[in-house]
């Protein structure tokens, strides 16, 4: 009997130590994050032990939000040997000034739903004027847009 390390890891045993599922490894595969295996004689894949380091890389990047081309990019630096940490860098930078801009957007949203909330009438109050969220105040005009 061979070992799994002596013949590898199938895509299912790579998976499951990732926790991944195997449809994943192969997804990477085509879209070029881990290079093809080995075959065995049976035309099974057999990764090596580097796969597993290279696919916690991956789902490290990926929850730091960096997309798959920019994951693709840093494994290319670091396939040359070469220190991936300027590249790294600027994605990263990238990413922070893509959250910061969330973060803006979310805050303004919050403000614009907390003024809709503080705006609604109480609860007896009459119902409100087609088109409005809120009933006509005393002067006939709506206290928030439609």
């Amino acid at each position: 009997m061979t070992t799994t390390a002596a013949r590898g890891l199938r895509v299912a045993e790579l998976a499951t130590a990732a926790g991944v599922r195997p449809d994943t490894i192969r997804y990477y595969e085509r879209a070029g994050l881990l290079p093809a295996p080995e075959r065995t004689a049976a035309g099974y894949r057999s990764y090596d032990a580097g796969a597993l380091d290279r696919l916690r890389f991956i789902q490290g990047a990926q929850r730091l939000g960096l997309r798959l081309a920019d994951i693709r990019t840093l494994l290319a630096v670091r396939d040359t040997g070469t220190c991936p940490c300027e590249p790294a860098e600027d994605l990263l930078r990238r990413r922070l000034a893509e959250i910061d801009a969330e973060i803006a957007r979310l805050t303004a949203l919050r403000a614009e739903m907390t003024a809709m909330a503080d705006a609604l009438p109480t609860a007896s109050c009459p119902p409100p004027s087609p088109g409005t969220w809120c009933p006509p105040a005393e002067g006939g005009d709506s206290p928030c847009s439609s």
